[in-house]
């Protein structure tokens, strides 16, 4: 798949309102075959992150953190099975108060405090699935071509 439209779908997700699950619920409702998050920033009180793969192969470190951070950047891909139940790959890189920043791959928890605005992308001509890959031992995503 070399290129495709996109459809753009700007939003403003609401103190106390819990970030990855919103944006899994908007994907599910939308009915989106192929979206990514284009931008993000606002705030959250708490958030759960797991860590880089070990290079050693051992399970990855699952932390949650109950602190003030600003959002700093959003990034990742829905699948299309989303509307099956399945996982979204985000990443996420948090500002703290003394301008250290945080970052991991976004499990969960993550409470808005004043505001996240997020701008999701849908690639219209494509389907984003998952499929395990015997190389990295992980589900990866698979660009498919849309046929609707």
């Amino acid at each position: 798949m070399a290129e495709s439209a996109l459809k753009v779908f700007p939003m403003r997700l609401t103190p106390g309102m819990e970030l990855r699950t919103s944006l899994q619920d908007f994907v599910r409702e939308k009915g989106l075959k192929a979206p990514f998050v284009m931008t993000c920033c606002g705030s959250v009180t708490k958030i759960t992150l797991r860590f880089a793969q070990k290079p050693d192969g051992g399970i990855n470190d699952i932390k949650t953190f109950n602190e003030h951070f600003e959002i700093t950047s959003l990034v990742g891909t829905f699948s299309s099975e989303l509307l099956e139940g399945c996982e979204c790959h985000l990443h996420i890189t948090l500002g703290r108060a003394d301008g250290s920043t945080l970052s991991g791959h976004l499990v969960g928890d993550a409470i808005i405090f004043t505001t996240a605005e997020v701008v999701l992308g849908e690639c219209t001509d494509a389907v984003f699935t998952r499929e395990f890959d015997e190389a990295t031992g992980f589900d990866e995503l698979v660009v498919k071509p849309r046929k609707d």
